[in-house]
């Protein structure tokens, strides 16, 4: 178990502390709902926490079987609904990988990163698109 603070600052502006680590976020609300937009929205975190546990995942793979992944990018694209309820209709994740295509830890790496937690935890009406680069 994790404890997250998150307290109202004002603004459609909150700060969440993360209990083990102590390290802070801010959120805002995104302009076209609001806010300033001069932060990730808690939605914008939804679709990074996608990117960042897949290369998490990978990482861990490529860590207990001594591959190098240092490089590695991920760019996430977040849609939002344009009917009610407001929500996340679309993640496009595109992954730049510097190993080359016919790398024979390919497929163990992609099954990770599509194992990886948020993704398992995200509602499936949640159109994905998952796209992988191999680049090396």
């Amino acid at each position: 178990m994790v404890e997250i603070k998150i307290s109202y600052e004002g603004q459609l502006r909150c700060s969440a502390e993360h209990g083990p680590s102590r390290d802070t976020l801010i959120t805002d609300a995104p302009v076209d709902n609001h806010g300033r937009g001069k932060a990730f929205s808690p939605t914008d975190l939804v679709a990074t926490a996608l990117g960042a546990c897949m290369l998490t995942i990978m990482g861990i793979v490529a860590q207990r079987d001594a591959l190098q992944l240092d490089g590695t990018r991920v760019k996430v694209l977040k849609h939002m609904s344009t009917d009610t309820p407001r929500r996340i209709s679309r993640i496009e994740v595109e992954l730049k990988v510097p190993l080359p295509e016919d790398h024979p830890d390919r497929p163990k790496l992609e099954t990770a990163a599509m194992a990886c937690p948020v993704k398992q935890s995200l509602h499936p009406e949640i159109d994905l698109a998952i796209h992988f680069h191999w680049i090396g």
